[in-house]
């Protein structure tokens, strides 16, 4: 199950991540900010939090607990993002983080420009998906 996580539910969040006050004070101070978290038997396995900003969408992050990696979960949480938000999406990450690339480009991330030494000496790779919308005509 995937719960977008609002002020109103926030009990629902078991602080396995992020720091409850940091979300709480996003959510409440943060119009832009969204939260969706993944959850299979009671249990937060991962989630992904991004902003909509007018239009378009910002991945700030996405995050699955490490025992639960490799299983399809942030695959999910990634398609679930694009059927609830019809945007362009773009998102910031490591040079040498290969799983999350790989889950980018796998979704059809593009990457589009290099942050030089963004986490020290480490550069950050900018990648975008476009948002195309599909026009079936019959002819």
């Amino acid at each position: 199950m995937i719960v977008n996580i609002k002020k109103e539910n926030i009990n629902l969040y078991d602080d396995n991540f992020i720091p409850k006050d940091y979300l709480i004070n996003e959510l409440k101070n943060n119009p832009y900010s969204k939260i969706l978290f993944l959850i299979k038997n009671n249990e937060i396995i991962g989630y992904i939090y991004y902003s909509v900003i007018y239009e378009r969408v910002e991945i700030n992050q996405i995050e699955i607990k490490l025992e639960k990696r490799n299983h399809g979960y942030g695959n999910l949480l990634i398609k679930e993002l694009l059927k609830r938000e019809k945007k362009d999406i773009t998102l910031e990450v490591n040079e040498n983080n290969y799983p999350a690339i790989k889950l980018y480009e796998k979704n059809n991330f593009i990457k589009k420009a290099v942050r030089k030494n963004y986490y020290n000496d480490e550069d950050g790779l900018l990648y975008e998906r476009k948002y195309i919308i599909k026009n079936f005509t019959n002819k």
